[in-house]
């Protein structure tokens, strides 16, 4: 596939551990232009990172003089591709959680529909843990009521691809989304703003930790974030059902597509 010119990577990174630099060079093979945000690291894992520099895809590095939360890693990475000119965005987290085979598929789709937000749907399997699973799915139904199922399949994910402007846009007119509530507040509110969702299945990885796997979610701390969140956001959507309901029947056409293309890439890799 051609590499596109108005699209690039932001991999934002706090603490990833030995996950940081297989996921760089996975995603570099990608070929497409990286944004590396290292978030108040203070793991030392960013010292992979010159091994890096002279590889043929350009890699911008970022840094953050201390841990500011994914959301205000992410923007960082948007405005510099944004003074850069790219007009999308793909966040692909560097904790080993996603397929970089995925790139490609993702960047394809959303060349072919730069209007819309390309969001992964994950695909879970046996080593999802089980709280991780039931949460995601308490968080998506607020999600569905806040755009009256409008079409956004999972609305915690990390792997997506982002309209640079319109986030901006978002992002600079909210105090919130900087940490944990970042993918919720951003794909809701891009939602509200016009842009449609298209979803794309992809199947997420739990590494184990004797194995390098890592999360810094706190379950008490970021369930409180993300439930103040939801309670915001479902406050101004009942004020804006009408809104709602004429984007509700606007993007019909792409509820029915994401689920076609669910079905197809399921096919492809006997996902259940």
């Amino acid at each position: 596939m051609p590499l596109p010119p108005s699209h690039c990577v932001i991999l934002p990174s706090y603490n990833s551990g030995r996950w940081l630099a297989p996921t760089l060079a996975s995603v570099l093979a990608a070929g497409v232009p990286i944004f590396l945000v290292i978030d108040g690291s203070t793991d030392q894992s960013e010292g992979c990172v010159e091994g890096f520099l002279g590889h043929k895809t350009p890699l911008n590095i970022l840094r953050l003089a201390e841990n500011r939360g994914k959301g205000a890693a992410v923007l960082e990475g948007l405005e510099a591709a944004s003074l850069a000119g790219f007009s999308h965005a793909l966040v692909f987290d560097s904790d080993g959680q996603h397929e970089p085979r995925d790139i490609p598929a993702m960047l394809s789709l959303s060349l072919a529909h730069p209007e819309a937000m390309i969001l992964g749907a994950p695909h879970f399997g046996p080593d999802a843990p089980l709280i991780r699973v039931l949460g995601r799915r308490i968080a998506n139904w607020w999600t569905n009521l806040e755009t009256l199922w409008g079409g956004i399949q999972d609305s915690l994910f990390g792997l997506r691809i982002y309209p640079v402007a319109e986030s901006l846009k978002v992002l600079h007119s909210i105090s919130g989304g900087r940490r944990f509530d970042f993918e919720t507040q951003l794909c809701v509110r891009l939602y509200w703003s016009g842009v449609p969702a298209l979803n794309y299945s992809s199947k997420v990885l739990y590494h184990p930790k004797a194995d390098g796997g890592i999360s810094h979610f706190n379950y008490w701390r970021d369930n409180i974030l993300l439930i103040r969140t939801h309670s915001h956001l479902l406050m101004k959507a009942i004020f804006a059902l009408p809104m709602l309901w004429r984007l509700r029947r606007k993007n019909r056409c792409y509820r029915e597509y994401s689920a076609a293309l669910a079905q197809e890439v399921c096919h492809h890799t006997k996902c259940e």
